[in-house]
């Protein structure tokens, strides 16, 4: 549905610390730089073996301080309740702030296991399972 998801970031070391631990929990891991980037400070994070979806921080492009976006949210799939749970788990240690527990959802979907937080800078993240968000095994 789209190649990835950037968010502004004020403070991109603190906020780089966050995302590797948190979205470690979901296996997916910081990109490497395969170019020199002339643009402000930031980083990626992709599911090993894949180049797309992604999801990156970064300075603002225009200089002006990041904020979050009201009615924004950045939802990640998880392969597993388990794994909802770790990376909401761990947002919180690392200082997120609770928008609602890890459970279930029926609201969204007879399957939907969610939970959400809001990142040390304000923007709303959601930790999803739901079977159909399961990659599909080919022969």
């Amino acid at each position: 549905m789209f190649s990835h998801i950037q968010i502004g970031a004020r403070d991109v070391p603190a906020m780089i610390a966050f995302y590797d631990a948190v979205l470690a929990t979901l296996g997916l891991v910081r990109v490497a730089p395969e170019h020199e980037d002339t643009g402000p400070a930031g980083a990626g994070w992709q599911r090993p073996g894949r180049y797309w979806p992604q999801f990156y921080i970064q300075q603002p492009f225009n200089g002006l301080p990041a904020t979050w976006g009201n009615g924004v949210q950045v939802s990640f799939g998880a392969q597993s309740v388990e794994q909802v749970n770790a990376a909401w788990e761990t947002a919180l240690r690392l200082g997120a702030c609770d928008e609602g527990a890890p459970g279930d959802r029926p609201q969204y979907g007879a399957d939907y296991y969610g939970a959400y937080c809001r990142d040390p800078e304000g923007n709303k993240l959601c930790f999803v399972f739901a079977k159909g968000l399961l990659p599909v095994l080919e022969c």
